[in-house]
């Protein structure tokens, strides 16, 4: 096509999407071109796969119908602006569409120009909403974004990162796979300085640079990013012990506390084990108040205090 064609196709292409239906006299006149190269440049954009139908007569005209797939769709300022910042609300957020929104962040974000970025930003900062159910520290949807792009380039990053402990270094390592696991996200990354798979929560991870150096994709041992990181999470050390013997079969309990699913192993038909350990006492005491069985718990001195100042508040409340 030559650069006259392309532009007039594109064009058309924008017109068809703003409007259910057009006649060939209305798009030929904003396009200043004939009706008849009108319907030549409908024909090319079917052989691109755009599903355009037409109806003949002096009612007739082309819209866009629904394709079996998904054709490139054209957006202008204020359409980009509104996606990007509902995408970045949906990654970041308990909406339970947070990968997928993630992935489609990462692809409009590549081609979104530079003057619409800091509408972006600023509508995002200053917007806020309502949320019912906290599944875990919220993070930033433009880190997100960032981790999103460098595991898809395999671009090695340096970030800041606080340990559990509260110290905070320098790391460089190379993204592989963003996981969400009961509302809490991690990146799974080779860390090249340690020569070994490490896992990174989001909500620890700031100043993320990308270093501008790309590498070959690294296989994940075992195949499975998702297996992976439950494992590992399943074996990482806590601050507070808190094994419940639950009465109850362990599927019923796995409802209940998806987060935990790798903690939650079956002893018989009707009883499982609970591992609710944690770094945080308030997120064991709302678990294991969140059980619908009766249970019995091996805990250290600060989760069962924790446990019956929730209990004396709930009969001073009662009472």
């Amino acid at each position: 096509m030559t650069r006259d064609m392309t532009a007039r196709m594109l064009r058309l292409l924008s017109l068809l999407q703003t409007r259910r239906e057009w006649s060939g006299a209305d798009l030929a006149e904003r396009l200043s071109v004939t009706v008849r190269t009108v319907r030549r440049d409908i024909d090319r954009l079917r052989e691109l796969g755009y599903p355009v139908d037409s109806a003949r007569g002096h009612a007739g005209g082309y819209r866009l119908a629904p394709g079996a797939d998904l054709p490139p769709l054209l957006l202008d300022d204020d359409e980009a602006v509104a996606i990007a910042v509902a995408l970045r609300t949906a990654a970041g957020g308990p909406t339970g569409i947070e990968e997928a929104a993630l992935r489609a962040l990462a692809k409009l974000e590549q081609v979104l120009p530079r003057r619409l970025r800091g509408r972006i930003t600023a509508l995002q900062s200053a917007a806020s909403g309502i949320i019912w159910e906290t599944r875990g520290p919220r993070v930033d949807p433009a880190l997100l974004s960032t981790l999103a792009i460098a595991c898809r380039d395999h671009e090695i990053l340096t970030f800041d990162y606080a340990s559990r402990h509260g110290t905070t270094g320098r790391r460089r390592a190379e993204p592989c796979h963003l996981v969400d696991s009961g509302g809490l996200w991690y990146l799974l990354a080779h860390d090249t300085d340690r020569d070994d798979w490490r896992l990174f929560r989001l909500d620890r991870v700031s100043d993320a640079l990308p270093t501008g150096r790309r590498v070959p994709s690294r296989p994940v041992p075992g195949g499975d990013p998702a297996a992976f990181v439950a494992a590992r999470l399943s074996a990482a050390p806590t601050r507070y012990r808190a094994v419940a013997t639950v009465r109850a079969p362990a599927d019923r309990v796995r409802a209940l506390v998806p987060g935990l699913g790798t903690r939650l192993k079956p002893i018989d038909d009707s009883t499982c084990c609970l591992d609710a350990s944690d770094d945080h006492l308030p997120r064991i005491t709302r678990t294991l108040a969140g059980l619908d069985a009766d249970y019995t718990l091996d805990a250290g001195p600060d989760v069962l205090d924790d446990l019956r100042r929730a209990a004396h508040r709930i009969l001073r409340a009662t009472g």
